[in-house]
Order: structure tokens, then C-alpha cells, then sequence
């Protein structure tokens, strides 16, 4: 697997952005890590890639966004790899939802991505880069939860925008991807007890959740040249929880009876 040089991860600050940077980092990348918690992205420079510059931006602002491509224009002139892993998933019924809100998941789940997807492969384009995007999407795209409709439908809406992009972007050589990673807990943004991560590992078929290693995995065979014949394609890295109705062992059947 031939390692990337030029990375932006954004999201950095959150645990999969964590898990991320220190994949990327051992590979030796140079990195740029985005985050619009400054003291997370503080910590996760200092913890996994103290040579990576932080962009401390918010993506869900016009500006933000264009203060991240100016970053990549003059550091690199065009990055090789963009992993749009930035994500909010606020739950809350869909009466109970927000035009706010709605707007303020889409622009971060999809109109960030999109935008930085669009201006960093036009850098790519102008330089002759043959670069690789990554989307971090979810498993809700395909399998919706009551109480998360809005990240389902702006997660849905990425991977689509994934596989139109990598139609588009295939002629220049720019190879556009999507990984839904598996349950992780350990986000700043939703603290979890042990019983309720218990009770999702028991819905997983490979009888766990997803540890450090596995969508970060993922991201980097996408990203390398191992992966030079995928584009617009989706892995689901997960366990199993999306493969269908998964009957764990703690609940018999009615062959058990």
C-alpha cells in the first residue's frame, strides 16, 4: 500500500478524526487537520501528529471552507487525498426538528463536503494530481433511525454526491469513494454508558464495536494506489450491522424453544 503525502482530514477532534490522523501519521503523511473545536484539535496534534498543521474553521460557514482551500493552495498547491470525515448527528424527531437545525446538519454532513470536494479537486485538476477523496458517510444512510431522519437524509445525500463526483472526476484521474464506519463509541459529542454500548455491541454480528484500526483502515486502502480501479463505490465497515436482520446468540429463536 503506497502511503499518501498530502492528507486533509476534517473533523480531526472527534474520535473516528482522531483514529484517522494516527493512521495517516504513522504512514508518515503531511497532514492538515480540521476541527472547529480548537482545544481538541490542539490535542489531537499533540497526542498523534505533532508535525500536522491545524485549520481551526467552522465548515458549516462559507468563509470557513475557504479559509481551508487557501490553506491547501499555499501549503501544497493541491492536497492528494481529502477525507471529509467532519459530521453532526443531533437527535431529535423530525416534528420536533428545527428549519435551523435541519439547515445546520446539511451544511455541515453535505455542503461542506461537497464544497471541499468541488475547490480541492479543482486544485488537483490544475496541478495534475491524481487524488482520492473518502467521504465518511454512516450505515443510517441505508438503514434510518427514528430520531436521527436529518443525518440519515444528509448522509444519503453525501453518498450520492460521492458517486456523482467520482463519475465526474474520473476523467482526471481523482478517484471519490465513501466508508460508513461501524458504532464507535468514545465522542465528545454523545457520551454513552456501558450498557447502552452493551446492548449495540449485541446488535453487531461480529460481536463488537469498531475499535481504532478498522475504518481508518478502510480510509487509507481507498486512499492508496491499492485502490487505483475503485471509484463511486460504498464499504461499509461495521461488523455486519447493515448486512441484514441479525439475531445475536443472547436471543433465542423459535427453533430455541
Amino acid at each position: 500500500m503506497s502511503p499518501a503525502r498530502h492528507v486533509v482530514i476534517t473533523g480531526a477532534g472527534g474520535v473516528i478524526g482522531r483514529w484517522l490522523t494516527r493512521a495517516f501519521a504513522a504512514d508518515g503523511a503531511d497532514l492538515v487537520l480540521v476541527d472547529t473545536r480548537r482545544e481538541a484539535l490542539d490535542a489531537v496534534i499533540a497526542a498523534e501528529a505533532p508535525e500536522a498543521v491545524g485549520c481551526c474553521v467552522d465548515l458549516a460557514a462559507t468563509r470557513g471552507r475557504e479559509r481551508l482551500v487557501e490553506l491547501v493552495a499555499r501549503r501544497w498547491g493541491s492536497a492528494d487525498v481529502l477525507v471529509n470525515n467532519a459530521g453532526i448527528y443531533p437527535h431529535e424527531d423530525l416534528l420536533e426538528t428545527s428549519d435551523e437545525e435541519m439547515r445546520r446538519i446539511f451544511a455541515v454532513n453535505v455542503e461542506a463536503p461537497f464544497a471541499l470536494t468541488r475547490e480541492l479537486a479543482r486544485q488537483m485538476i490544475a496541478h495534475g494530481t491524481r487524488g482520492a477523496v473518502v467521504n465518511i458517510s454512516s450505515g443510517a444512510a441505508s438503514v434510518p433511525a427514528a430520531g436521527g431522519g436529518c443525518y440519515a437524509a444528509s448522509k444519503a445525500a453525501l453518498e450520492m454526491f460521492t458517486r456523482v463526483f467520482a463519475l465526474e472526476l474520473a476523467p482526471h484521474g481523482i478517484r471519490v469513494n465513501t466508508v460508513q464506519p461501524g458504532f464507535a463509541p468514545g465522542s465528545e459529542m454523545s457520551e454513552l454508558d456501558d450498557a447502552y454500548i452493551a446492548r449495540m455491541a449485541a446488535t453487531i454480528p461480529l460481536g463488537r464495536v469498531a475499535g481504532p484500526g478498522d475504518a481508518p483502515a478502510a480510509v487509507r486502502f481507498l486512499a492508496s494506489d491499492d485502490a487505483a480501479f475503485i471509484t463511486g463505490a460504498t464499504l461499509a465497515v461495521n461488523g455486519g450491522r447493515t448486512a441484514g436482520t441479525f439475531r445475536s446468540a443472547a436471543r433465542p429463536g423459535p427453533e430455541s424453544r
